[in-house]
C-alpha cells in the first residue's frame, strides 16, 4: 500500500478524498487518530464541516449527473474488479490500518480485509443484471415495461468496530446499481477509508463517484444526512442515531437503511455438542472484544447442561490472552475509545447491583493498558435486568436459563432488538423449528458469526431496516421506474383515465 506523509510531528498525516482529489478541510482543522492500545495519537485527519459535506454532495451530484451516470453495468464490472483486485493487494496494509484505528486483532481485520474482495467481485456480477421486465397490459395499445435505476446519491455512516467491512457492506451494491457515495466514518477511525480511497482512485473510477468526508463532530454526520441531495442514507450505529438519521432523512424524502444494535441470543439445548457450543459461545462473545452488532451477549442454556457449559466456557474464558492487537498470540485487545470502556464498565457494575454474580472477569486490566477490560460472565441474571435486555458493545456474557423449548424462544424473543441468534442442537427438526420462531434477522445453527456476500444481513425491531450483503440489496439503492409505451397513435377521451 503506498505510504501517506509524516507531519513535523510524527504523526501520519492523511487529507480528505471530494472529488477525485485530496483536500483539506475548508477551515484547515485537523483532529487526530488515537492508537486504543498504546493511547497515543498516530495520525491527523482533517475536521471537516457542513461546507465541505456540501462540496463532497456537489461532486457526487457531478458524477452522477456525468461520467459515473453514463457508465453502463458492463463497464461498472470492469471498475469493481480492478477495484477487488487492488484491495486484495493491499489487503495486508489496510488491517494494520484499521487495528491502529480501532485497537481489535490484526489478524481479525486482515481476515476482514482479505474477505472484503468478495463483495466487489459478487456485486460486480450483479452489476450488468439489473434488468426490468415486460409488464404483460390489459390494453393491447400499450407495452409497458421497468427499468431499475440508481437511486443517486448515497450517504454512508460508518462505526468504528469495523470500519471498512461496513463500508463495504454498502458500497459494494450501490456501486453495482450505478450510485455515488458520500461517506462520514467515524471520529474514532477515520482513517482506513481514506486509505481505501487510494485504490478507488488507482481503479479509475471517476471523480466524484466515492468521497470521504471526516469530521469530530456530530454536525458533520447531521449535514450529510440532512442534504437535499442525499437520496439515501445508510447508517450503521446505535438505535438511538438511527432513529434520528430515520427522521432527518425522511424530511427530505430521503430513503435508508439502518443496521443497528443487537443483543443476540445463543440457545443451546441439552442435545447440543458441548465443546462445540462452548467454542461457538466465545467466539460470539469475546471475538472482536464484544464490539459487534451481532455479539452473541445472552448465553441461554437449558438448566440440565448449564453447569456443564457454564464450565467449559468460563475455563476457556480466563484462557484468552489479552494484549497488543498486533501480536500473533493475542486473542482479545483493547476497548476501542475511553467512552466505550466507561459504558461497558458501567454496564458490570449496575448488574451486580442487580443482584447477577461475577464468574470471571468484572474488571480492568490496567497493566495492559487503559483500554482494556477483562472477558467477564455473569450468572444469576434475570430477563428483566439491563445487562439482559440493552446492548453492551463489549466483552460480557449474560447467562440465563430455560427448561422448556418454548420458554428459550420467549427468552430469546424478549428484547426489542432482532438482529441473530444461534441455536445449537443435534435435533434437526428442533432446529428449523426453533430458527422460524426466532425474531432475528439472522439464524445460525451448531455455528455463530458468519456472513457471506451472497447472504442477506440486516435485522428487525431496534435492529432496523433493510439489508447488506445479499442480491436484494442492490434494490436498496435502485429505483423501479414503469414505462408505459402507445403503440396504435390512436387517441382517447382526455377525461377518462387512460
Amino acid at each position: 500500500m503506498n505510504t501517506f506523509p509524516t507531519s513535523a510531528d510524527g504523526l501520519t498525516s492523511f487529507q480528505m478524498w471530494i472529488g477525485g482529489r485530496w483536500c483539506e478541510a475548508a477551515s484547515e482543522a485537523r483532529f487526530e487518530s488515537i492508537d486504543p492500545f498504546t493511547g497515543r495519537p498516530w495520525a491527523s485527519v482533517p475536521d471537516a464541516a457542513a461546507e465541505d459535506v456540501h462540496a463532497a454532495v456537489c461532486a457526487a451530484e457531478d458524477a452522477q449527473r456525468g461520467a459515473w451516470g453514463a457508465t453502463n453495468g458492463f463497464a461498472r464490472a470492469r471498475l469493481m474488479h480492478r477495484l477487488a483486485d487492488l484491495l486484495e493487494r493491499d489487503a495486508a496494509g489496510l488491517a494494520a490500518v484499521e487495528t491502529k484505528d480501532n485497537g481489535k486483532l490484526l489478524r481479525e481485520m486482515q481476515g476482514q480485509l482479505e474477505y472484503l474482495p468478495a463483495w466487489l467481485r459478487y456485486f460486480a456480477g450483479v452489476a450488468d443484471k439489473l434488468q426490468g421486465e415486460v409488464i404483460p397490459s390489459d390494453r393491447p395499445n400499450f407495452m409497458v415495461y421497468t427499468r431499475h435505476e440508481p437511486v443517486g446519491v448515497v450517504g454512508a455512516i460508518v462505526p468504528w468496530n469495523s470500519p471498512l467491512m461496513l463500508l463495504m457492506w454498502k458500497l459494494a451494491p450501490l456501486l453495482a446499481a450505478g450510485c455515488t457515495l458520500v461517506v462520514k466514518p467515524s471520529e474514532h477511525t477515520p482513517v482506513s477509508a481514506l486509505a481505501f480511497a487510494r485504490l478507488v482512485d488507482e481503479a479509475g473510477f471517476p471523480p466524484g463517484v466515492f468521497n470521504v468526508v471526516t469530521g469530530q463532530s456530530a454536525d458533520v454526520g447531521r449535514a450529510l444526512v440532512e442534504h437535499p441531495g442525499v437520496r439515501h442514507v445508510a447508517f450503521t450505529g446505535s438505535p438511538g442515531v438511527g432513529v434520528k438519521v430515520a427522521q432527518s432523512a425522511a424530511a427530505h424524502f430521503a430513503r435508508t437503511t439502518l443496521e443497528l444494535g443487537g443483543k443476540s441470543a445463543q440457545l443451546v439445548f441439552p442435545d447440543a455438542g458441548l465443546e462445540a457450543a462452548a467454542n461457538g459461545v466465545i467466539a460470539g462473545i469475546f471475538a472482536a472484544t464484544g464490539q459487534t452488532c451481532v455479539a452473541g451477549s445472552r448465553l441461554v442454556v437449558h438448566r440440565d447442561v448449564h453447569d456443564a457449559l457454564l464450565q467449559r466456557v468460563r475455563e476457556r474464558t480466563e484462557r484468552i490472552v489479552l494484549g497488543d492487537p498486533s501480536a500473533a498470540e493475542t486473542e482479545m485487545g483493547p476497548l476501542s475509545n475511553a467512552a466505550q470502556f466507561k459504558t461497558v464498565s458501567g454496564f458490570v457494575e449496575r448488574a451486580v447491583t442487580d443482584g447477577a454474580r461475577v464468574v470471571t472477569g468484572g474488571c480492568s486490566a490496567p497493566d495492559l493498558g487503559e483500554l482494556f477490560y477483562r472477558p467477564t460472565i455473569l450468572t444469576d441474571v434475570r430477563p428483566e435486568m439491563e445487562v439482559a435486555r440493552e446492548e453492551i458493545f463489549g466483552p460480557v456474557l449474560s447467562v440465563l436459563t430455560f427448561d422448556t423449548e418454548e420458554e428459550a424462544v420467549e427468552l430469546a424473543n424478549s428484547t426489542e432488538y432482532g438482529l441473530g441468534a444461534g441455536v445449537w442442537t443435534a435435533d434437526v427438526r428442533r432446529a428449523h423449528r426453533v430458527a422460524h420462531e426466532l425474531r432475528a434477522g439472522n439464524v445460525w445453527v451448531n455455528a455463530y458469526r458468519v456472513v457471506a456476500p451472497n447472504v442477506p444481513f440486516g435485522g428487525t425491531g431496534a435492529s432496523g431496516w433493510g439489508r447488506e450483503s445479499g442480491i436484494d440489496a442492490v434494490r436498496e439503492y435502485t429505483v423501479t421506474k414503469a414505462v408505459w409505451i402507445e403503440l396504435s397513435g390512436a387517441t382517447r377521451d382526455p377525461f377518462t383515465l387512460g
